[in-house]
């Protein structure tokens, strides 16, 4: 109920004539964010192309940036987080400790890499690097990196997408079809 709340009001607040695109760090070309999505720090945020953001998502980018890659899709209900409240403070309400009382490991980037799906309800932490390639599966917490091309159940259960021969195969038919796609665009 409170959060409901909160988040109605920070859709509120941050409704603005700028278009979309010129509101982050970078936003690729044909990268597409429904208006039901929730995103603070959207200058400390980069998103690659042809990426998709699903409904009702949350990325809460605070003094260290959240880089999404090209061609990453994301179902309804993500949440990423690149901070986290400082919680060692003797003496002190955790709710009244302010940006600059934070420490540098309260914040770190969450990189994701290019080719990457980020199944429904995945909550991805701080300091985080998700593998090209990689599928992170639905309700998924993300507390630690995830190696590329890897299907990420749980931080105990993480399994190859494909054999690397697969993979050499996989990227190489990507590229491929990259290259023709070029060709015809200069044309």
């Amino acid at each position: 109920m409170i959060l409901s709340r909160f988040l109605d009001l920070f859709r509120k607040k941050n409704k603005t004539d700028i278009p979309l695109e010129l509101q982050f760090k970078y936003f690729g070309e044909n990268a597409y964010i429904p208006e039901e999505v929730t995103i603070f720090g959207k200058e400390n945020i980069s998103i690659g192309k042809n990426t998709k953001i699903g409904l009702n998502n949350i990325f809460f980018a605070t003094k260290a940036e959240l880089i999404i890659g090209n061609y990453v899709m994301f179902s309804p209900n993500v949440s990423i987080f690149t901070g986290t409240h400082r919680t060692d403070l003797v003496g002190e309400y955790m709710i009244n400790i302010t940006e600059d009382m934070k420490l540098e490991q309260n914040d770190q980037p969450v990189i994701i890499e290019d080719d990457v799906w980020i199944a429904t309800g995945a909550i991805i932490l701080k300091g985080v690097r998700i593998g090209k390639g990689s599928i992170i599966s639905a309700g998924a917490v993300v507390r630690k990196d995830v190696k590329p091309y890897t299907v990420f159940y749980s931080q105990e259960k993480q399994v190859p997408r494909f054999t690397p021969e697969q993979i050499a195969e996989h990227e190489r038919l990507l590229n491929l079809k990259y290259q023709i796609k070029t060709e015809k665009e200069k044309f």
